[in-house]
């Protein structure tokens, strides 16, 4: 079966110790770049999906990938945090669960 997707460091060892074998390509700074990007929205995707018992795990590989594109483009948590904040002060967060359901001309 292929797979073509960025996978954890450990998964060809966690493969051959099931007996089975696989073949890994190590990407390119571009590539990879591209793939972690890939790589967040399936996690987000295995988080939406996520029963009740499985969100707390899932919600701990969107946070492994994104520390991962930190890291790869240079940036901080603490940047990061701080735009956060901004972004709070200027359009708010999701206290108070809001759903926009239209906009008129």
């Amino acid at each position: 079966m292929q797979y073509h997707k960025l996978i954890r460091d450990h998964i060809p060892t966690i493969i051959a110790e099931s007996g089975r074998q696989c073949r890994t390509t190590a990407l390119t700074e571009p590539a990879f770049r591209a793939a972690l990007l890939t790589k967040l929205v399936e996690e987000a995707e295995e988080a939406q999906a996520a029963s009740p018992e499985e969100l707390l795990t899932e919600l701990a590989d969107v946070l492994e990938v994104f520390d991962t594109i930190l890291a790869t483009h240079g940036f901080t948590l603490t940047q990061v945090r701080e735009l956060q904040r901004q972004r709070r002060l200027t359009r708010g967060g999701f206290e108070c669960r809001l759903q926009l359901d239209w906009v008129g001309e």
